[in-house]
């Protein structure tokens, strides 16, 4: 939690000091709980009956407006101050009448830094209203700091307005086309459609923010009057009714306090705060894991980028050569990109709560472990990978060259396999890199079926969250077999004999980088956080925050398909994304991204990353990849897109541009495959939309996310990024990056 410091102190502290002494307190001059005539409020038609487990605030549903500290407790022994406090029957049920366990949420301290800040309000359930309304676009975020902007958040401690985009929940429904569930359905109903405000870079762990919203128009232009819970604490209407009465202090507070930051109380429609969870409560399991593995193997200093200790134990399965193709192209058992592929498996202590970590298995807590895994003694997980050896390993004239290393991360619900790519052979082979892939479980190929079960029940979800972190120690298990002097180099698989007869590695072990795509480079986010043996990684077609991600996601149809028959209420459905995204953040890039590159976690080596962005990508969104890079501190290759392919005024707010060539820090790249376009050759529509302003799928054409990487101009970046002292060079001579075929405005 940050603490006021007199630093930071400024004028507005001194306005909100005299505003709450100077009259904002609830003991004025209305002491009945009969209609009010100057207010017109009648306190004693306001539904308190649920006042202990929901927020009378806004009636539409329990835990709106969300998030917010009435849902949370004061605890001293945590971090933030807060505790996560959501009753049972507050929380939303499935059609069977299933309410989701609030278990795992309760231990948080606070919600997530990437949190979705959700209300209903009624007459803006359209994007007509919201244009009435004027509030702050994601195409034109710089005005979220307008004087007269309708939405704000701001800081508790400093006052200072939040960078936010504010939107009315446009996500289609699920339906079916060609007999595959499809995002194509109609949008909410306007009385069922949630407002939705995002931050544009994710909220400080451990702050408390305030959100204010005023001034909110309708369809026809009329302005939206506060409901009468709200004007009860607004216009100082005292009551005798102990629930509404128990609050005053406390919203008399977040009236003061934005007095000083220049937002008056007489015009405001709502205002409630929340708390942010620590960065304690957010990475300390896995931190927590990580370090016990490794003290295991004698590493305890992960900071100091030292191969310390013993190497993980490993199995080779089997090792297949390749002979070279012939002339008149490859045949079975030929390859012109790889010389060996080698399969295996590497011992990781498991931490869930199964023998082995299968599918389905979760962390255990006991009293004695609090927030920490209670690992079983003796349990193991047996990580695969599959191990890539280009071609190119041996140089002209016989000499060995020893290839650079790279994890590699494979795609939504895939598998390892998915390193036998052609892009992956190429950028292996064009830039002598061993990749070896390994299983993202929680979210790999074996966990469809399990993932399907758990979007019908989403008490199952620390299931999904678990396992996918104790993916992140696997990953990092594999790693260091990989450039431990006594892994991967001294086994024969990874051998070949030179031309003085020796058995020499194959594979360079001094230096270790990360490249994953889609799946893998939102959680390769994650990983680069937490790393202790690698500096530089590739974040192929990347974003955080699932919450974000999913409805403007061509992918999320095949579970929406069972998630929205499931929890059919539309009001709802971003609340249980919401709900999702505060235990989805031990594992996604959302709970790391202010610790990914120049402020590490404890113990832990500073990193840089290269995102590497498909522009109007259909399954990774945009939107998505700029909050990650406003939040890890990236720059921005510019022009980052043509002017005519721009969808706003400010579309890349707050990311500041490379200003030297090349860049030694983490950058987002975007590549453009252009416009909606036949192809001259085969008359196909090629090129896409730019993203979509709503939170909804762009269909439009050909999706980009496979291009950037099938790139040359693509993979040379990523290869000169990933080796010693690598920078980010502009290789798309000063103009945009293109790719698919595409060369620039008019073609």
């Amino acid at each position: 939690m940050r603490f006021l410091s007199s630093s930071r102190c400024s004028q507005w502290t001194i306005i909100a000091l005299l505003a709450a002494l100077g009259g904002c307190g609830g003991g004025g001059h209305h002491h009945s709980s009969q209609s009010d005539s100057s207010s017109g409020v009648d306190p004693s038609k306001i539904d308190v009956s649920n006042a202990d487990r929901c927020d009378f605030l806004d009636q539409s549903e329990c835990l709106y407006p969300f998030p917010n500290d009435h849902f949370t407790v004061a605890d001293d022994q945590s971090v933030s101050g807060r505790r996560v406090n959501f009753d049972s029957l507050s929380m939303p049920a499935n059609a069977g009448m299933t309410g989701i366990d609030p278990t795992d949420w309760n231990r948080a301290d606070g919600f997530s830094p990437g949190q979705a800040i959700l209300t209903k309000v009624p007459g803006l359930g359209d994007t007509t209203a919201l244009e009435n309304t004027g509030a702050v676009t994601v195409d034109d975020m710089g005005r979220y700091l307008d004087d007269n902007q309708p939405v704000m958040v701001i800081d508790a401690d400093t006052g200072e307005r939040w960078p936010i985009w504010v939107e009315v929940d446009q996500g289609p429904d699920v339906t079916t086309a060609d007999g595959e569930p499809v995002l194509e359905g109609p949008p909410p109903a306007p009385a069922e459609a949630a407002l939705i405000i995002r931050p544009g870079k994710n909220f400080i762990e451990g702050d408390r923010y305030i959100v204010a919203l005023r001034n909110l128009k309708d369809d026809n232009d009329e302005t939206i009057p506060a409901g009468a819970a709200f004007r009860v604490y607004r216009d100082n209407v005292a009551t005798d009714i102990p629930a509404i009465e128990a609050r005053r202090d406390h919203m008399n507070d977040l009236f003061a306090t934005l007095t000083g930051a220049g937002i008056g109380r007489h015009n405001l429609y709502l205002a409630w705060d929340f708390t942010v969870a620590s960065r304690d409560n957010l990475t300390g399991r896995a931190l927590y894991m990580r370090d016990d593995a490794f003290a295991k193997l004698g590493d305890t200093s992960m900071a100091n980028l030292a191969v310390d200790g013993d190497s993980p134990s490993f199995q080779v399965d089997s090792v297949e050569d390749y002979d070279a193709c012939d002339p008149g192209g490859c045949q079975e058992g030929q390859s012109d990109r790889l010389l060996r592929q080698v399969k295996g498996t590497v011992s990781v202590p498991c931490y869930l709560d199964q023998d082995g970590c299968p599918v389905g298995s979760r962390f255990a807590f006991t009293e004695a472990s609090g927030n920490h895994p209670a690992a079983t003694a003796g349990n193991l997980y047996n990580a695969n990978f599959i191990c890539n050896i280009p071609r190119s390993v041996i140089a002209s004239g016989g000499a060995v060259s020893p290839s650079r290393l790279s994890l590699y991360g494979h795609g939504l619900f895939g598998s390892p396999s998915e390193v036998n790519a052609g892009n992956v052979k190429d950028m292996a082979n064009e830039h002598n890199i061993t990749f070896c892939a390994v299983r993202w479980i929680g979210m790999a190929d074996e966990d469809t079926g399990n993932a399907v079960a758990i979007f019908q029940d989403l008490s199952k979800f620390p299931e999904l969250v678990d396992r996918t972190e104790q993916a992140l120690l696997d990953f990092m298990y594999v790693g260091r077999a990989m450039i431990h002097p006594n892994g991967f180099a001294t086994d024969a698989a990874f051998q070949v004999e030179d031309d003085h007869g020796d058995m020499v590695p194959v594979i360079d072990t001094d230096h270790l980088y990360y490249d994953g795509n889609s799946q893998g480079g939102i959680f390769g986010g994650t990983l680069m956080a937490l790393e202790p043996d690698i500096t530089r990684g590739v974040l192929g077609v990347s974003g955080m925050n699932y919450s974000t991600l999913v409805t403007r996601s061509v992918d999320f149809a095949q579970f929406a398909y069972f998630l929205y028959p499931s929890y059919p209420d539309r009001l709802q459905r971003p609340l249980l994304l919401g709900l999702m995204q505060m235990l989805w953040d031990r594992s996604d890039p959302n709970g790391y991204a202010a610790n990914m590159t120049d402020d590490p976690l404890p113990n832990t080596p500073a990193h840089k990353v290269l995102m590497q962005v498909g522009y109007g990508d259909h399954q990774v969104s945009n939107w998505a990849a700029e909050v990650e890079a406003r939040t890890i501190g990236a720059r921005l290759h510019a022009p980052a897109v043509d002017e005519d392919r721009k969808v706003g005024p400010d579309q890349f707010h707050g990311i500041p541009v490379i200003d030297s060539d090349p860049y030694d820090g983490s950058a987002i790249v975007f590549w453009d495959s252009g416009p909606l376009r036949r192809d001259g050759g085969s008359g196909d529509i090629i090129g896409t939309n730019p993203p979509p302003l709503e939170n909804a799928p762009d269909r439009a054409g050909e999706d980009p996310h496979e291009l950037p990487r099938a790139d040359a101009d693509g993979r040379t970046q990523k290869s000169q990024f990933l080796q010693p002292g690598g920078k980010v060079y502009d290789v798309c001579d000063g103009k945009p990056c293109y790719d698919g075929g595409y060369t620039g405005s008019g073609s």
